[in-house]
This record gives C-alpha cells, structure tokens and sequence, in this order.
C-alpha cells in the first residue's frame, strides 16, 4: 500500500474510520513557518458534517500536533498529526464482510488484503481519512498564503444547479468568501437551490453528486517539470486521491476539444513589465508548467455511494446473489465537504513542487 505523497515535501497518511485513531505525518516542510492551530480548526470545520445534507456521524476533530512544532513554529523535522475517533458504531457494518456495497472499495479492498482489512466504516479508505489531508493542508496553505498565493475552491455545479462563474477581476476576492463556508458558493440563490435537491434526495434514500471548480493565485511562472512530473500531472494524480474523486479537467478542459485553436489558444500580452494572457482557457498551465495566470480545474464528485435504497449485491461467503440495504449514518452529498479537502490536497502538491523548483527553504 501506498500511503505516502510527494517528493520534496511528503506526506504519509494513517489510520482507519472506526480505529483510534487517524492522521499524517509532514516530512521536509522548511523550518519557521508559523502554525495557526485556529486556521487548522476552521479548516477542519468546513469539512465536517452539518444540517441536513450531511451524515450524522459528527467528531469533534480535536486534533494533537505531537512533533515537528516548536514555540508555534515548524522545526524542519516531521510533523505528525493526530486526530481520534470518538463517534462510531461499528456494528452498522457487521455485514459487509460478506456484503460489499456497491461503489464502495469493499470487495477490491478484500481481494487485495485477503479478507484482513479493516471493513468498518469503510475502514482505510473511508473519506473520514480526508481530515488528517485537510489539517496537513491548513499547514500548507498558511505557508502558500506567506508568499501570496491564495487556493479556492467553489460548488460549480450540485445535481444540475449551477453556481456562477469565478470573477476573474475579483479573484482574491472570491476566493475570501469562499475560505470560510461550509457550503461555498458565489451566488447564495444557487445554493440554496442546490440544497433542496440534496434534501430531495436524501428524503428519497438516495444521493447527488456534483462539479467542483478550483482556482490557484499568485502561482510564479516557469514551475513543474515535465514529462511525468507536468503541474497538471501531479495534481491530478494527488486529486484522484480524494474519495469519491471521478474526473479531473484542467481550464476549459473537455470543452477545448469543441473548439477551434484561434480561440482555444490564450494570446500573450505584455504591459511592459509582466507577461499574462488575454484569456485562460488552458487554465495557467502551457505544456505542463505554470504561465503565471491563474490556475484553473474542475473536479467531479461522484453521488455518495452509502444510500438507504434496496441495491443488488453477492454474497461472498455463500457467492449467491443477494440485496443490501445500508443502514448507519451516511451523506446525501458530499461535493460541499469534499471542497476544503480539494483545497488542502492542492496547498500539498503546490508546496511539493515549489520547493522542487527553489528548495526546500522557499516556503520558510
């Protein structure tokens, strides 16, 4: 198994839903950075479940930072961060060895671990992991933030309702609104209509999925390392880490395939000092290395795989056919709490690739 991301910066994930405990290690973080445990805290708050639209199963995520960290600064050395477990019910779950559910890892997980995985809750690969991810991310984007580069990320779009577009003239601005939501759109109206389809189907047993879009600020120009080490391929391998992660697309992305090159291409000007684009819809990226525009892409969420409808299943202790219906605690959507993980797994590859591309002290 593979657990552990980056090359310059890294980042080792632990734990399982329903264990003690879980959580992450940060090796090569560049000493004095300054920690704010509330940013982490309010990070950490945007990802956990609220109102009706999420899973009753809420933590309290009271997180313990046990090295790494000095006088509320970082040393150099790894950090580690843990967080317990302290809401499960784990004989919800009692069936699923035998049972898997459909579009869960539950019967992959068993074919590669032979049975000896922790199936509660989903147990490794259960998006309770991503809290550990969204503290380690707090960490990054506090040290992104000390050289102006600002993440974002915003509900494009939530069982067919879309949010309107990023003002490309008030990015900083947007992206500010955003940081602090638990349900982060632009425009207020389209949430809220984008909640009543969530409580529809919830009300129905069932799920939604959605679109999240995410714009980079302040990126320099000249970063990645192409072939296999593009911007783009790294993002996208760290962002199809996220459970529930389905599609990745990078400025206009599948659109660009409708268009002619006359338009597709983003014409360069210059005000005699810098070098920007009339447009971007090749998203701040040319042949895998940042242009200093912003950086733009789009990731799918898949519908919450955990419904309350009767689904076809096997029986792998009997290998008959059989039906499950799941029972325990689960989400009607999880596009809005997906999004501080997006931006926290962002924060992580950016601070990887900027310390490949000017050393490790560069984030100090």
């Amino acid at each position: 198994m593979k657990n552990t991301f980056g090359n310059n910066v890294s980042y080792t994930l632990f734990g399982e839903s329903h264990g003690d405990e879980i959580g992450i290690v940060i090796d090569g973080l560049a000493p004095g950075i300054k920690i704010d445990t509330d940013f982490i805290r309010l990070q950490l708050d945007r990802r956990r479940p609220s109102g009706r639209i999420s899973t009753s199963r809420t933590e309290t995520d009271e997180f313990r930072i046990v090295s790494g960290i000095w006088n509320g600064r970082t040393t150099g050395t790894p950090i580690c961060i843990i967080i317990p477990n302290t809401n499960k019910k784990s004989g919800d779950y009692s069936s699923l060895a035998v049972l898997p559910r459909p579009g869960h890892a539950d019967y992959t997980a068993m074919c590669k671990y032979h049975g000896f995985q922790d199936y509660r809750g989903g147990g490794h690969f259960s998006g309770r992991l991503t809290a550990p991810l969204v503290a380690a991310g707090a960490i990054a984007l506090s040290a992104l933030s000390q050289k102006d580069i600002y993440i974002g990320t915003h509900i494009k779009s939530l069982a067919g309702i879309n949010d309107r577009k990023f003002d490309n003239e008030n990015l900083k601005r947007d992206i500010a609104s955003l940081s602090k939501s638990t349900f982060p759109v632009l425009d207020q109206l389209s949430g809220e209509a984008m909640r009543e389809e969530a409580e529809k189907a919830a009300s129905e047993g069932d799920s939604v999925g959605g679109i999240l879009e995410t714009t980079v600020i302040g990126m320099p120009s000249g970063v990645g390392e192409p072939w296999f080490d593009s911007v783009e391929s790294i993002l996208a391998h760290a962002l199809y880490s996220i459970p529930a992660v389905k599609g990745v697309a990078f400025g206009d992305g599948f659109d660009l395939a409708n268009m002619r090159g006359s338009r597709a291409n983003d014409a360069f000007v210059t005000d005699g000092r810098t070098v920007s684009t009339k447009t971007n819809h090749n998203g701040g990226i040319n042949g895998g290395i940042t242009n200093g525009m912003p950086i733009v892409f789009s990731v799918a969420i898949k519908p919450t795989p955990s419904i309350y409808c009767e689904q076809e299943t096997v029986d792998l202790k009997l290998m008959e056919n059989a039906k499950l219906k799941i029972e325990g605690r689960h989400d009607p959507t999880i596009v809005h709490r997906a999004a501080p993980v997006v931006d926290a797994v962002t924060a992580m590859v950016l601070c990887d690739i900027l310390c490949g591309r000017y050393g490790t002290d560069y984030l100090s």
